[in-house]
């Protein structure tokens, strides 16, 4: 089995994909090893990370991307993708042999339908975890990350975005594949009881052979955010606090309500395409005004009333 991990990141993808490895599944070689932002580790393969980065550049995009315009006009659909997706079941197929093999990096939530069918082409079932995590720790996080690593500070809006986009594609794109939801928290809290839900919920031995190993990994360090109360509502939306309480509810094994979250997609979706143009021609029109200062504009319009004779509506 190829099981993915999913989401946005800093949603508890990395503490997933370790603890998935420490109760029997297989993390691949050649990892993103620890760092000072991240200094347990990030679990993810460095050829997952390149190949997703070769793919969204060539169809003009990128993991910051957030706009949903590339995921509804086909530019990521199977039919359109043969190459990459003989280039995903290249890298599947040359891992060492083990019953269940974790793939996890972020970028794979953007396009995940290649990686699934490059992963069935390889020979391996597909199944989904989805981290889920309050947004506002995320932005929290962000801005932890930010201050203390010298980073470029990304506002809670530009987070948000992030956190709609990922969240929104790692529960569509995931229907009809075993998948299972695991908040952050759920899974700090009580990592045995969340281990148990995934190994019901997809089939699959998960048995932690050294459990210390992963209580000493899931340390209460690990949680530097916490947030209970209401989420962010930065889009004049419910979008958000939708999204995050259908997800948190899945987390609980209640059913998604995926007419709801269609809903928010479609709405985000068709804002995100109309405010990037609108955004887009606006920039073109600063440009030009930039080239007009206040003394120029003033010669021009003195120059039009002279040459109207400054009489009538130019007296």
């Amino acid at each position: 089995m190829a099981l993915f991990v999913l989401g946005n990141g800093r949603s508890g993808t990395s503490a997933l994909a370790q603890v998935l490895a420490l109760c029997g599944a297989s993390l691949p070689p050649g990892l993103l090893g620890a760092t000072s932002e991240n200094p347990r580790g990030f679990f993810e393969p460095r050829a997952v990370i390149t190949l997703n980065q070769a793919m969204l550049h060539d169809h003009g995009s990128s993991g910051y991307d957030i706009s949903l315009t590339p995921h509804n006009d086909g530019s990521f659909d199977v039919e359109r993708n043969a190459a990459w997706v003989a280039k995903v079941k290249d890298y599947l197929s040359g891992l060492p042999a083990a019953p269940v093999v974790v793939i996890k990096e972020p970028k794979t939530t953007t396009v995940s339908g290649i990686w699934f069918e490059g992963a069935r082409q390889a020979g391996f079932d597909v199944a989904t975890v989805i981290a889920v995590r309050n947004p506002e720790e995320i932005i929290g996080s962000l801005e932890k990350r930010a201050g203390q690593q010298n980073y470029v500070d990304s506002s809670p809006e530009l987070t948000c975005a992030w956190w709609l986009k990922y969240s929104l594609l790692a529960e569509r794109d995931t229907r009809g594949v075993p998948r299972v939801f695991i908040e952050y928290n759920n899974l700090l809290e009580d990592w045995r009881r969340e281990v148990k839900r995934i190994a019901t919920a997809l089939a699959i031995d998960l048995d932690a052979k050294d459990e210390a190993a992963v209580d000493a990994f899931l340390t209460p360090s690990l949680r530097h955010h916490q947030n209970r109360g209401p989420v962010t509502e930065p889009f004049g939306t419910d979008w958000i606090s939708t999204v995050y309480y259908l997800l948190a509810a899945a987390a609980r094994d209640e059913r998604v309500d995926e007419a709801a979250l269609d809903r928010v997609y479609k709405a985000y979706g068709a804002s995100a395409r109309g405010f990037g143009q609108a955004f887009k021609d606006a920039r073109r029109y600063e440009n030009l005004d930039r080239l007009l200062p206040p003394f120029l504009v003033k010669l021009g319009l003195e120059s039009l009333a002279l040459l109207h004779r400054r009489k009538g509506t130019w007296a």
